[in-house]
């Protein structure tokens, strides 16, 4: 059994239609509970009345950490990957019910349901738990001291103006500034669980560009041939900036072992939870970052002060964390990601500053390329702050608009400052996409030195960098980008040189050797061009084949008829434009070449006749 129980203020749902056949006869009004835990629950095969026991000691125990005396037991069957028959569940559902001593209200079972749920922000207010019939008591994940600690922290939250102020939240005006609003207030009330599907997810499988694998474990994906280009596309874009930056690119393994001693030690101090693989005698966990194998590497190599600032980079495929089941959402949180990571040593905090600025600088630039519009949140130990203050001010002057900062009294984990470009999307939700962090202990843990100027052996400060963040929550944002224009009635689009497919040659009769001939020796110069195009040689009318083009988000359709082979002009539909182009082939190719510049120009892999695709 798994629960992800919820300190809320409230909750309140309505039973819509039946999931299934065998759901409950229930009445169909809304139900509202104020001051409450709720307890999203889903029963698995091999449950026992024991498993039950447990699960509802469990929910009286953490009642009781919240000081509430009512309970929601909410079955929600997507927290597993292995649920029990329907009478089985509802059985145990039922018998959960019977927990004394406190008020227990049951969500209908077999129904989909609509919700609204507000959840408080405190350390103890977002919970999750396993249980299984071979082991007593509830099976918990592994959980990092640092994670521990990050629960605990008592922090507090401010604006910080470009003048270098810090202002208290409820003393700004946020007058023009609604993102960094929301920012602010999903920071505050830490409210990570969606009550509906968010947009991006629906965008993600109509344009066949990535879908749940139910046969792996939950927040892994398939990328199908379309995804692909996206997401290639942009892990060369964030490798080039990175080598361009003067990094240095490895590869390193994805699972390490748990008792080496370096590892062990890092573990605790990194805010993450991870996957453990047995391996013979030995247990082993799969990556949650590049950390690791960098800095292994980094302790076997031979660096002076020539060498500083070094910087290390890594496009890890992939990266491995075991989020929550209930914060599993799409693209944006998921439990094995892409993560472009670069790690710079630097010889003192001052170099280390530098570094940081031309990195944040670089950060921003990243958005600006993919066209994202983002919110930055500064987080800082409270003495680190004060000492250097003027230089959070230049960091803000150089974004040019307040962010937000967070100031802790205590440093939970290996970092003592960062900075993160958050993405808010369309249920209010902040992601963080861009960061850089400066680590003053894993020279130490990991026992990385360099030769200084006098010859003695020194510890330098490192730099944990994703100009980018990962890739998966970049095309999540990208997809949100998009669903929000549509909310407004805009047309969405992906930038171009993303776009999986540039152009759609559609000849005007498919059965014309004319117009098939005239679209094929188009097709080539595209091609020779390296703009990703197709041939829309379908057997279908002209009006349907243009409408998929514009379905599919392509950016140029070409139309090729009698009068075109006539006049040895092209007809050009360009999407976001109400207007058709009478143009040529060598103008347009230009036009296009000229708009992808030096983006990297990644191959589609599927046919470029459309009645050669498969459905994937």
């Amino acid at each position: 059994m798994k629960i992800l129980a919820l300190h809320a203020d409230f909750i309140e749902f309505q039973p819509l239609t039946k999931a299934l056949k065998t759901a409950e006869e229930v009445p169909m009004d809304k139900k509202r509970v104020e001051e409450c835990l709720v307890v999203f629950t889903s029963v698995e095969e091999g449950d026992t009345p024991a498993v039950v026991e447990e699960a509802k000691a469990e929910i009286v125990n953490i009642a009781r950490q919240v000081k509430s005396d009512k309970i929601v037991i909410y079955p929600f069957v997507h927290l597993s990957s292995k649920p029990a028959k329907p009478d089985v569940a509802l059985t145990h559902l039922k018998t959960m019910e019977t927990i004394g001593g406190l008020q227990v209200t049951r969500a209908p079972f077999g129904w989909y349901k609509t919700f609204n749920i507000k959840i408080k922000g405190h350390p103890l207010s977002e919970l999750s738990r396993v249980f299984e019939p071979s082991i007593k008591g509830p099976q918990k994940e592994v959980v990092s001291d640092s994670l521990k600690a990050e629960a605990e922290l008592t922090s507090k939250f401010y604006m910080f103006t470009t003048e270098g102020q810090t202002v208290d939240i409820d003393k700004f005006d946020f007058t023009g500034k609604e993102n960094l609003r929301k920012l602010v207030d999903y920071e505050i009330k830490k409210s990570r669980v969606y009550s509906q599907e968010p947009p991006h997810i629906k965008i993600m499988k109509s344009h066949r560009l990535v879908d749940y694998e139910p046969a792996s474990d939950p927040g892994h994906f398939r990328w199908l041939p379309a995804g692909i280009v996206i997401k290639h596309t942009l892990e060369q874009l964030i490798t080039n900036w990175c080598i361009g930056m003067g990094a240095a690119q490895v590869e390193t393994p994805i699972m390490y072992d748990n008792e080496h001693p370096a590892l062990k030690s890092y573990l605790n101090r990194f805010p993450a939870r991870r996957y453990v693989v047995e391996s013979e005698d030995k247990q082993l966990f799969l990556r949650f970052s590049a950390c690791f194998g960098q800095f292994l590497a980094l302790h076997d190599a031979i660096i002076t002060y020539h060498h500083l600032p070094l910087r290390i980079y890594e496009l890890t495929h992939y990266s491995f964390r075991r989020e929550q089941s209930g914060e599993l959402t799409g693209l944006k949180r998921l439990r094995a990601f892409t993560m472009p990571d670069m790690h710079t040593l630097c010889a003192d905090i001052k170099t280390a500053k530098k570094e940081f600025l031309a990195q944040f600088e670089k950060s921003l630039e990243w958005n600006k390329a993919v066209g994202l519009d983002t919110e930055i949140a500064f987080r800082a130990e409270r003495a680190f702050f004060e000492k250097h203050r003027d230089w959070y001010t230049a960091l803000s002057k150089v974004l040019g608009k307040p962010a937000m900062i967070e100031i802790f009294d205590t440093r939970y984990a290996y970092f003592i400052t960062k900075f993160e470009c958050n993405y808010i999307d369309n249920m209010d939700k902040a992601s963080a996409l861009s960061t850089v962090q400066i680590d003053v202990e894993n020279a130490e843990t990991y026992d990385i030195n360099y030769v200084a100027k006098d010859g003695s052996k020194k510890k330098p400060i490192i730099l944990h960098a994703s100009l980018s963040g990962s890739i998966d929550r970049v095309i999540y944002a990208l997809l949100e980008n998009e669903a929000s224009k549509m909310t407004r009635s805009e047309i969405p689009m992906f930038p171009l040189f993303l776009c999986p497919e540039q152009v759609r040659i559609v000849p005007f009769s498919p059965l014309s050797k004319e117009h098939l001939k005239a679209a094929k020796s188009m097709l080539k110069k595209f091609q020779k061009a390296k703009i990703r195009a197709g041939v829309d040689d379908r057997n279908e009318t002209i009006g349907k084949r243009i409408r998929d083009a514009e379905t599919e988000w392509v950016p140029y359709t070409i139309v090729i008829g009698d009068r075109e082979l006539k006049e040895g002009k092209i007809a050009v539909r360009i999407r976001g434009k109400k207007e058709v182009m009478s143009t040529d082939v060598k103008s347009l190719l230009k036009e296009i070449k000229d708009k992808i510049k030096d983006y990297p120009t990644e191959p589609f892999s599927l046919p470029a006749y459309l009645t050669k695709r498969p459905l994937i």
